[in-house]
């Protein structure tokens, strides 16, 4: 019996000195050599005791039913352009060669390619950069597009059409 009344004596003492040091604590404040504010629960040399309220607020229980917190992923939107030749654009070349430089925006990552469609068709393999030499290519009028890839093959971005327009000096 004496044993229990001292192991309660004892769990009561421990609860009184916690209270009291609780109620004992004081916050001060005072600003450091960068002009922030420092919090301390020691004094220094020109700080201010704040004053704290010892209350404890309780938030009630809150309606999270409405939230939406399914994960969803992350949509890239990319956008695939045609910097070079320009729109309309007449090519003098004798040898039929045409340079198209693309663009691919944001960031062209691992994974994408970029294929070239000529006259409405594929032409060549899609390839990682977005620059392409055309060789002996038929004089008149043609259509370029460049379309953007993912790694699955589906087309993600494609750019504006573009007609240019092809001269070559005839050999007869």
């Amino acid at each position: 019996m004496l044993r229990k009344w001292t192991t309660t004596v004892l769990i009561l003492l421990s609860l009184l000195s916690a209270a009291a040091l609780h109620a004992q604590s004081k916050i001060y404040a005072w600003k450091d050599e960068q002009g922030n504010v420092v919090f301390s629960d020691t004094a220094k040399p020109g700080a201010e005791l704040i004053e704290v309220d010892d209350q404890q607020t309780i938030i009630s229980s809150v309606d999270t039913s409405i939230l939406d917190i399914t994960p969803r992923a992350k949509v890239e939107e990319f956008n695939v352009s045609i910097n070079q030749p320009e729109d309309h654009a007449t090519i003098r070349d004798n040898s039929g060669s045409v340079y198209i430089s693309g663009q691919v925006s944001p960031v062209f990552k691992r994974g994408l390619t970029v294929q070239l469609i000529f006259n409405g068709e594929k032409h060549g393999e899609p390839q990682t950069r977005s620059v392409f030499i055309l060789r002996n290519v038929d004089r008149g009028e043609h259509k370029i597009k460049l379309e953007l890839i993912n790694n699955q093959g589906k087309v993600i971005a494609s750019s504006k059409e573009r007609t240019i327009y092809l001269h070559r000096a005839r050999v007869n």
